[in-house]
């Protein structure tokens, strides 16, 4: 039997073929949503995927500002930080963060299905979220996903 068709192929970064991929928000449930994007961003729908390297696409999140939280998530979810100062400590509601800018709430939550390391921070600046339908990817061609078709 000839073993060399059995090979592992790992991917790496001069192998990796990166889309541009958009995803509209629009009365998507948030969790959701941002898990879906999270696997894009990740690379993990593609069957090249190596676990330390960034096979992913990239993500433009269009409608950010029509996004759903079931239940009394607006005003229950909170979002802490610390300025380093000792009592420093502040939160904020996702009603709040929300009024201040759309699109942090949908950030946050892809950033949290992400990676706690170098190769997260790498993969999370493929993501360009936007509150309306307007976005500067159009030279790209993005191709568009329709998350309702993967349930």
């Amino acid at each position: 039997m000839d073993t060399l068709s059995y090979k592992t192929v790992s991917a790496n970064k001069n192998t990796v073929n990166k889309e541009w991929l958009l995803v509209d928000a629009d009365g998507q449930a948030l969790g959701r949503l941002a898990s879906e994007v999270a696997k894009l961003l990740r690379g993990k729908h593609k069957p090249n995927f190596t676990p330390h390297v960034d096979c992913g696409d990239n993500v433009i999140i269009i409608n950010a500002e029509k996004i759903n939280l079931s239940g009394n998530k607006w005003e229950q979810k909170t979002y802490i930080r610390h300025t380093g100062y000792p009592g420093g400590q502040r939160s904020l509601t996702a009603s709040e963060l929300f009024r201040k800018d759309p699109t942090r709430v949908v950030e946050k939550a892809v950033k949290g299905m992400l990676p706690k390391n170098k190769l997260g921070a790498e993969l999370f600046r493929n993501l360009k979220v936007y509150a309306g339908t307007e976005h500067d990817q159009e030279a790209q061609k993005p191709k568009t996903i329709n998350l309702n078709d993967k349930k």
